[in-house]
């Protein structure tokens, strides 16, 4: 079934130029003498990136890598890791972005990847190729080979088990950048490894703006470098918004010329979006959606403080069914390298994402396998995180739901304090406060306080117990 849905698919795609960065060469060329990548403190034109994009073209011919070779690509955001990411997609090669953040799992991923040629790029921006003892003979790389087009793995988090391989033709993926849109000076927060990281660079190119690299994903680097290189765009996640609230490191900075903040990847606590909007009214705070599996839709929030979301656009389809959002996609992937096809038969995808609706927009309210079932009552963490995130002395917050015998779940709470505070007292705070503020079913009954972030290298959420907890 899977197979045949893919073939099905060659037939929508054929019409698709083998050229697959003329139009990126194009804009490069159109703004040749402005400033394309900043990093290390260097400023790098497009000038300067379509001679090197050419110039990674010949190399990789001189060394013999072959149109459909799997290369593992192991870099951060810089100026030869964005010139020889643009360099193998025309090349037709097949692209896994392997970056520091997942390095325990680098060898896990080669293999399922089954990857044949790796190239690392190192912090000065240097270059090693080398030749992998594999061959890559999976059946969804022969459909890219027939089709001579260029591939996209990247992997999943693992956070709910193993990791899948979400393997995807690059050729639809670059469609919905032909369409010229706003040229803005970029950070690329989001890694090189992750499907919004690889948006935010296409984007930005595609635009003719600048991309601005930061080598620390923190509140105070990453806002010196808003003020430092005139930002306008910061794509990033709730959990980093919070930590700029909770850090002030806004306080120590001008962000007068960031006009929108992207945010994605995990629910937002409401209590977080209206706060950060309160302080800045002119900064628009724009709600994105996408997944491993289907790319990042188009999206426009009802306002800055608003968690309700239109998300579509052209090549894509919505529905809710049975309170779960389900997304049709021609940028969708092929499948996964090691695990079933999701695709239901008629090509949509289940997201697992519980959502409301109100005419055209969707507030997603949380993944189905997140949310805690307390007697028969839904509770969704982000809601009772909005609420813990406003009590005083409150940092970082995660719910998450644990076995009960009587009610089949409770509520737990892992939080991470300001400062230092009499754990017993803190605990009886904060229980008070949610007692007052929610339905008692909502309130947690277990109140952790850690001493450690809750948050991925990707910054997002991770809900789990295992944190080291203050006595």
């Amino acid at each position: 079934m899977q197979l045949h849905c893919i073939l099905f698919a060659v037939q929508l795609r054929e019409n698709i130029s083998n050229n697959m960065i003329d139009f990126l060469l194009d804009v490069f060329q159109k703004n040749k003498r402005d400033d394309a990548i900043i990093w290390h403190d260097q400023t790098y034109s497009y000038e300067w990136l379509r001679e090197r994009v050419i110039e990674w073209q010949d190399e990789l011919s001189k060394r013999s890598v072959a149109p459909g070779s799997v290369v593992i690509l192991e870099a951060d955001f810089s100026p030869n890791a964005v010139a020889l990411f643009l360099a193998l997609i025309e090349h037709n090669c097949i692209l896994v972005p392997l970056t520091k953040s997942i390095e325990s799992k680098k060898a896990e991923f080669t293999e399922i990847a089954e990857g044949e040629m790796r190239i690392s790029i190192a912090h000065d921006d240097s270059v090693i190729f080398d030749r992998l003892p594999n061959l890559a003979t999976h059946e969804l790389y022969s459909v890219l080979r027939a089709r001579h087009h260029p591939g996209l793995l990247l992997f999943s988090s693992g956070s709910a088990g193993k990791s899948k391989a979400a393997l995807h033709d690059l050729t639809g993926i670059l469609e919905k950048f032909k369409v010229h849109r706003n040229k803005q000076r970029t950070i690329t927060f989001l890694l090189y490894d992750h499907i919004g990281g690889m948006n935010t660079m296409l984007y930005t190119l595609s635009n003719g703006g600048c991309i601005i690299t930061v080598q620390e994903r923190s509140p105070e680097k990453v806002l010196e470098a808003v003020e430092k290189y005139r930002v306008e765009l910061l794509p990033t996640s709730p959990t980093f918004i919070n930590m700029i609230l909770f850090s002030e490191a806004y306080k120590h900075h001008n962000l007068s010329s960031l006009k929108t903040i992207t945010y994605g990847t995990e629910p937002m606590p409401e209590s977080t979006l209206k706060r950060f909007h309160e302080l800045f009214p002119n900064i628009t705070l724009q709600q994105t959606y996408g997944l491993s599996e289907v790319g990042i839709l188009r999206s426009k929030s009802r306002s800055s403080d608003s968690l309700w979301i239109k998300i579509g656009g052209e090549g894509f389809e919505t529905r809710v069914v049975d309170g779960i959002l389900q997304i049709k996609a021609e940028s969708a992937m092929l499948g996964y390298l090691n695990a079933p096809s999701p695709f239901i038969e008629d090509g949509w995808f289940i997201t697992g994402d519980e959502v409301e609706t109100d005419g055209e927009y969707f507030r997603i309210l949380g993944r189905r396998s997140e949310l805690i079932n307390v007697g028969g009552e839904k509770v969704y963490p982000a809601e009772v995180e909005s609420v813990i995130q406003q009590i005083e002395n409150v940092a970082e917050v995660t719910v998450y739901g644990e076995k009960n015998p009587i009610t089949g779940n409770i509520v737990c709470a892992n939080i991470l304090l300001l400062e230092p505070e009499d754990t017993k007292a803190a605990v009886l705070r904060i229980k008070n406060y949610c007692r007052e503020h929610m339905p008692t079913f909502k309130v947690p009954v277990k109140v952790n306080i850690v001493d450690e972030e809750m948050h991925s290298e990707r910054f997002k959420k991770v809900r789990t117990q295992k944190v080291s907890q203050r006595q």
